[in-house]
């Protein structure tokens, strides 16, 4: 059967895209410093003089530093609109996750109007990263509702029910998570251990009593919130001394998805 062929190993790529989105969203979500205002004193070392030996060799050197200012400059144009495409998928980001939370609409008019003041042009691209990024992470889907005014709804992937930001309306969507470690236990034969679930949560950034920026503080998610909510199962191992414990789906898990949808959609998404 295809799930028996996958490897637990073949997942880690997985785990280290997810790793590194979320830390970006995480990095999206703290406000960044305030850039240098225009007219911004230079620092001490740019007003310092160079010494005369260097004032000597400038007209022996010009023609090279011209040389090699040419060459720099399309490297550092493609650097600087790399940067402002990051910094406009993060920010779109962040206005389809204020539209998640208040269970509203969008369109694309209205993404263009409140995020891309400028660069329009751009916009399929970036539109594409930030779906491709809310699935990967949170699993929403971002569905178009209508292709005449380009209108869109954001909704849970995969079916499942839960959601986190529906109680006080802040809270950052987490199922994303909750799905990998579905993944997880499916490939550790339905039934993973606590200290492997550590070892992947580790490698993914997320660490027992370290609260983290998107999903909170991990072992209370894990062994509280989502067994109350029934998605996981977290029992002590038969025997063990001292005690062991493990994590396996939990009866609204097998309710609401499948072991192939899950590994499907792990699968698509990385």
């Amino acid at each position: 059967m295809e799930e028996d062929e996958l490897s637990i190993s073949s997942s880690s790529s997985s785990l280290s895209v997810f790793s590194d989105i979320s830390e970006e969203v995480a990095a999206a979500e703290t406000p960044s410093p305030p850039p240098s205002p225009p007219g911004a004193c230079p620092s001490p070392e740019a007003l310092e003089a160079p010494p005369l030996s260097e004032t000597q060799a400038v007209g022996s050197s010009s023609q090279d530093e011209e040389q090699q200012s040419t060459t720099a400059a399309p490297e550092d144009a493609e650097s600087s609109r790399k940067q402002a495409a990051h910094l406009m998928m993060a920010e779109l980001v962040k206005f389809l996750l204020e539209k998640y939370r208040a269970k509203e609409p969008t369109t694309q008019a209205e993404m263009l109007s409140s995020v891309f003041t400028e660069h329009q042009d751009h916009f399929p691209e970036i539109f594409s990263r930030a779906s491709q990024c809310l699935q990967r992470v949170f699993a929403v889907d971002v569905k178009e509702v209508d292709a005449s005014d380009h209108s869109y709804v954001l909704v849970n992937s995969l079916g499942l029910t839960y959601d986190a930001v529906a109680s006080d309306g802040h809270s950052m969507p987490k199922n994303g998570l909750l799905v990998l470690l579905l993944f997880v236990i499916l490939k550790e034969g339905e039934c993973a251990s606590e200290e492997k679930v550590w070892k992947v949560l580790s490698d993914m950034g997320l660490h027992d009593g370290v609260e983290h920026s998107i999903f909170g503080e991990p072992r209370e998610l894990m062994t509280k919130v989502w067994v109350e909510e029934q998605y996981l199962e977290y029992r002590q191992v038969a025997d063990s001394d001292p005690a062991r414990y493990e994590f396996l789906w939990g009866p609204r898990a097998h309710a609401e998805t499948t072991k192939l949808t899950v590994l499907e959609f792990v699968q698509n998404q990385y």
